[in-house]
């Protein structure tokens, strides 16, 4: 680090759990942000200030009225342009020593499989179970770890799936494909704009913490929210011997 680095790091480098060796690893690190809307915008944000050196965002949607709400990478003067491009302005102005790369498409096959197995760690942003499968699918191939949220209405959830290990559950472990689950969205649900940034945010650490390789993560918790009564619950889960993906029962 250059002592530019040095002064502008140094309430990180300052906590004995990061420290110099900690903030470089961050500095070297290139995470992949799935969804640049709700959750991602706090999670970028924040992956960004702390230094993440490569942080590639992906959404192939545009800039809506209706996402200046609680969509905090966009603004008024970004309405219609793509979410990843208004994101990286955003960014860029926030901390111009992070590489923000754009994939302005919906990342599925191949393209998912490839920005996944480059990333070190994958933050799920997405708003749809397909989505969130299929990265799940595609972190369990390349053994990478995924730090999963929502939000709806005034509840949220986060959990980590550290994929490097053998015995960590994966998604479908918890929520497997297929379930008759029925999938809300915001556009006719509602969601309440703090809510998404304390989940973001929420993200935005346990990525921090799995690149630095402090703390606890999320492994094996899921992380739910009240936001109304404000409450936390934490409940623990363990890995699916007969998970499709990860399991015995594997196709």
């Amino acid at each position: 680090m250059n002592d530019d680095q040095l002064l502008r790091y140094s309430r990180h480098i300052l906590l004995p759990e990061i420290d110099v060796p900690g903030q470089e690893a961050i500095l070297a690190a290139r995470v992949l942000v799935v969804g640049a809307g709700g959750l991602g915008s706090p999670a970028a944000m924040y992956l960004a200030a702390a230094g993440v050196g490569t942080l590639v965002l992906a959404d192939h949607d545009t800039v809506d009225l209706t996402n200046l709400q609680r969509q905090i990478l966009h603004s008024a003067e970004t309405v219609g342009q793509l979410k990843v491009e208004s994101g990286r302005e955003t960014l860029r102005r926030l901390n111009p020593l992070c590489r923000v790369e754009c994939v302005p498409h919906r990342l599925e096959g191949e393209g998912l499989l490839a920005q996944v197995a480059a990333a070190d760690v994958v933050l799920d942003c997405s708003d749809n179970f397909a989505t969130r499968h299929a990265i799940n699918r595609a972190c369990f191939r390349h053994r990478k770890p995924l730090v999963s949220g929502a939000a709806i209405r005034f509840d949220g959830q986060v959990s980590v799936f550290d994929l490097r290990s053998p015995a960590s559950a994966c998604y479908h472990c918890l929520f497997p494909e297929g379930d008759d689950v029925e999938e809300v969205r915001c556009a006719v649900m509602g969601v309440f704009a703090p809510l998404v940034g304390i989940i973001g945010a929420t993200q935005a650490a346990e990525a921090l913490k799995l690149i630095v390789g402090c703390g606890t993560p999320l492994a094996g918790r899921l992380l739910l929210l009240d936001g109304l009564a404000m409450e936390w619950r934490s409940v623990s889960f363990g890995k699916d011997p007969g998970c499709e993906v990860c399991g015995s029962g594997a196709r």
